[in-house]
């Protein structure tokens, strides 16, 4: 996507030297944009985990590289047990999003193929670059056949605006391009479907407000921010056509892992007949978890509850919201069970969200000793 005319990926190898990865750190944004460099595995872990870069397929590609760094530190020192550590580490980083394990079994499969530590970072680094292309090509098609959703729509009110709400940061910021709930959103924009999203602020790290609004304004799509418990009303007063959400796991039975707030979502579309898709590539899928009731639900530090981050005087400033004294609870994830998901919009197409379904579409991914 564009970020003031030019085209920007969000995460790349640095030009001239391939030791260096690229990312932009989104906790300055909207305010800032920073380039930061990562050098390490330590650098990647802290990236991950401290959420210089979020969103499953981002998190998963961002893990990738850090494998090939693992491996340059491993051809340093001389020590290949580098590696595996270093796998482990990434993995613990953030418990909730799949696409991180995924990518990292991805990278250890490639990498154990050989015992040449030079080969090895050969590999490394190719797969690492495959992995992100090919999870930005998932992303655009997801585009072309979500676009489908609100094709129809805007055919049903005569050209009229479709309006959509979105939950969190599903979009290229997340991933690596196009987005996931966002692709859909950019195709139609392409298409000249008039579009209005519907941007809930997503408390407590602001992604919606921060992340999705920043995005939409620089593709230039109309939008409007609002606060997370506005949803609802909205749904009853007929200001909502779709809801469109990510995920960052989800599992072969259509439960859905997204963002804190996403279950409440559901619920209000359901009770309004709203459709409530959620995007999503194949990695984020967890083919050996059949409940949405198994999925370990990260939870922060309470201080992203109790402060708040924004620009004052035209520095960035953290600012206390509570009590000082008073505790705080922070689930970074709900769970969306099948029942509330109208569909999932994925690289192969659309689906509804039960096991059949989803074995329809991905077949091969159905092993026998799947219970």
């Amino acid at each position: 996507m564009k970020i003031n005319g030019r085209h920007y990926k969000t995460i790349w190898v640095k030009e001239g030297d391939e030791k260096t990865i690229q990312i932009i750190d989104q906790r300055n944004l909207p305010h800032e944009f920073v380039i930061e460099e990562l050098n390490s595995v330590e650098d990647v872990f802290n990236a991950i985990k401290e959420m210089h870069v979020r969103g499953a397929p981002l998190i998963g590609a961002t893990a990738a590289y850090g494998m090939y760094l693992s491996v340059l530190e491993a051809e340093e020192k001389k020590d290949e047990r580098i590696i595996e550590d270093s796998a482990e580490k990434l993995i613990s980083a953030r418990p909730t999003a799949k696409d991180l394990e995924w990518a990292v079994k991805q990278q250890l499969e490639k990498i154990n193929k050989t015992n040449d530590l030079k080969e090895k970072k050969r590999i490394a680094l190719s797969n690492a670059k495959k992995i992100s292309n090919e999870s930005a090509e998932q992303c655009k098609k997801i585009g072309e056949f979500g676009v489908k959703l609100i094709e129809e729509i805007s055919r049903k009110k005569n050209g009229e605006t479709v309006n959509i709400l979105t939950h969190c940061n599903a979009g290229w910021l997340a991933c690596i391009d196009f987005g996931t709930a966002t692709a859909p959103i950019y195709e139609a924009q392409k298409k000249g479907i008039k579009i209005h999203v519907w941007v809930d602020e997503t408390r407590p790290r602001n992604q919606g407000s921060r992340l999705t609004a920043w995005e939409l304004l620089q593709q230039e799509v109309p939008h409007t921010v609002i606060v997370d418990n506005a949803g609802g009303h909205l749904m009853q007063n007929g200001l909502v056509d779709l809801v469109l959400v990510g995920t960052d796991r989800t599992t072969f039975n259509g439960d859905v892992a997204n963002k804190i707030g996403t279950y409440l979502k559901a619920l209000a579309a359901k009770d309004n007949e709203i459709p409530f898709f959620v995007a999503l590539p194949s990695p984020t899928i967890d083919w050996e978890m059949k409940s949405g009731k198994s999925i370990p639900i990260e939870e922060r530090n309470s201080d992203e509850v109790k402060y708040a981050r924004g620009l004052l005087d035209g520095k960035i400033r953290k600012v206390l919201l509570t009590p000082k004294e008073s505790h705080a609870k922070n689930y970074a994830f709900d769970v969306t069970p099948a029942r509330l998901i109208t569909g999932l919009i994925t690289e192969r197409g659309i689906c509804k969200a039960d096991e059949k379904s989803i074995k329809e579409l991905f077949s091969e991914k159905f092993i026998e000793e799947i219970d």
